[in-house]
């Protein structure tokens, strides 16, 4: 079920209706996309501060807005910060209509690294891609892809055209089957960690 927001239209623009509404806990936004116009709003600060700082999928996240029980499907495409507090000062929603096409980063997690041969035998996982940029249906974005890492050896790779996406989704690169991790071995990772001065596993 979506997280529901309050929402209220808003008639003035500018600095100064800005920050009166901040005063008030609410922080302007807009709504676009899709057949009708961009629809000007207010929606309030503290529910788009907490599902910041809460849900590493915000932007991937449909969330509804309720005009007074009237109730609209939207996707968050950017938001505003305060340069010194982090705080959200102005969202931007894209439409969510039932049947759009809607182009989203979704994250990637790789599972069962314990049952992968190569890394029991000291494989380093490279990671290529931590989110891969989808084109989905807006009532049918995936909160993540799952990457199954069981029996790779050393030296297997993983490509996107090995990964079974939801029906509807695809992915915006279309013209070259392109990387998403592989598992290196043990002194590939350090040389590239000593030529690149990471901590961490090649990526």
């Amino acid at each position: 079920m979506a997280t529901v927001f309050s929402a209220e239209r808003r008639e003035k623009s500018g600095k100064g209706p800005a920050r009166a509404l901040r005063r008030e806990g609410k922080i302007p936004a807009i709504v676009y996309g899709g057949r009708s116009e961009p629809v000007p709003l207010a929606v309030p600060f503290k529910d788009i501060k907490r599902e910041l700082g809460t849900n590493p999928r915000f932007f991937s996240t449909v969330f509804e807005l309720d005009f007074g029980g009237e109730r609209l499907k939207v996707l968050p495409r950017e938001v505003q910060l305060h340069p010194v507090s982090d705080d959200p000062l102005h969202v931007d929603f894209l439409r969510a209509e039932t049947g759009a096409t809607i182009t989203v980063e979704v994250p990637v997690r790789f599972v069962h690294e314990d049952q992968s041969p190569g890394m029991k035998r000291g494989g380093v996982l490279n990671i290529v891609r931590r989110t891969l940029e989808l084109v989905c249906p807006a009532d049918g974005i995936p909160g993540e892809i799952v990457i199954d890492l069981a029996g790779r050896e050393i030296g297997d790779s993983v490509h996107i055209s090995q990964v079974t996406l939801p029906a509807g989704v695809r992915p915006t690169i279309t013209d070259r089957d392109f990387t998403i991790c592989s598992i290196v071995p043990p002194t590939v990772a350090t040389e590239t960690k000593a030529a690149t001065g990471e901590a961490g596993p090649a990526s």
